[in-house]
């Protein structure tokens, strides 16, 4: 669960969070590319990269003189597999919630 803990508080901020959306969308990017449609700079977009690597995240390639960087797709299964695990009380609570609420109306 630690793994989890670290992943959610990396993708927490929303700039790392929307580094992540992007490279899901476009696929690998080096760091230059990211920083272009960010309106920070490049030391605070590598500082992002560097948090987003050490939670597991995302991995980084070197091609010559560029760092490519792209999501790991075991991070991206972790969230999936724990939400679907707790799916099923979600549900349950939605449809209580709902069942309350017409109860309600009915009033």
């Amino acid at each position: 669960m630690s793994d989890l803990t670290t992943t959610f508080a990396a993708l927490g901020e929303p700039t790392r969070f929307a580094i992540v959306e992007r490279l899901l969308r476009e696929g690998e990017l080096n760091a230059g590319a990211l920083q272009q449609g960010a309106s920070i700079s490049a030391p605070a977009i590598s500082r992002h990269l560097k948090v987003l690597r050490k939670a597991g995240i995302v991995v980084q390639r070197i091609d010559r003189q560029q760092r490519i960087y792209a999501v790991r797709p075991e991070a991206v299964q972790a969230i999936s597999a724990w939400t679907m695990s707790h799916k099923e009380f979600w549900q349950a609570s939605f449809d209580r919630l709902a069942a309350m609420l017409e109860a309600e109306s009915k009033k």
